[in-house]
């Protein structure tokens, strides 16, 4: 696992109404301080990346459909430099990823239908100067192939 990442199952409390899961409290051992919370989609079998944050912690969570998520350590003098992790994750996994600052990440969407990710970061994002550094999703500065593996 790269130093600094964090995963957290989640669990889905289920009645007659339906289902409700908590994602990220204050009281949880992950919970660094509070920036916004956004939604975001990914579409089947589209690329969501590269890029990394200098300031802010992100929590990844997909309420709906599923979605690979991969991340990516450069950072120099890291014991996990050049470390690859992926996390299948959502509606049949249910997870939080936590990515830490500097660390680059993408995600593919991986289900049949639209995922949904909620990310709780901890920065509000700053329009005039924002906090992303990016590269193409498909570069040969990262080691990884967003290729479907067929086993």
């Amino acid at each position: 696992m790269i130093n600094g990442v964090k995963v957290k199952q989640l669990k889905a409390i289920a009645d007659e109404r339906g289902r409700l899961m908590e994602m990220l409290r204050h009281d949880d051992k992950e919970f660094i301080k509070f920036g916004q919370i956004y939604m975001t989609t990914c579409y089947p079998g589209v690329v969501k990346g590269w890029h990394y944050h200098k300031k802010q912690l992100d929590n990844f969570v997909c309420v709906k459909g599923m979605l690979k998520l991969v991340l990516y350590d450069s950072r120099e003098g890291s014991k996990t430099k050049g470390e690859v992790n992926e996390f299948f994750m959502g509606e049949h996994n249910q997870i939080l990823v936590q990515i830490p600052k500097n660390v680059y990440h993408g995600f593919k969407g991986i289900s049949e239908t639209e995922s949904i990710i909620i990310n709780c970061c901890t920065e509000a994002y700053d329009r005039k100067d924002p906090d992303e550094y990016r590269l193409p999703a498909h570069t040969e500065e990262i080691p990884y192939d967003w290729s479907r593996i067929d086993k």
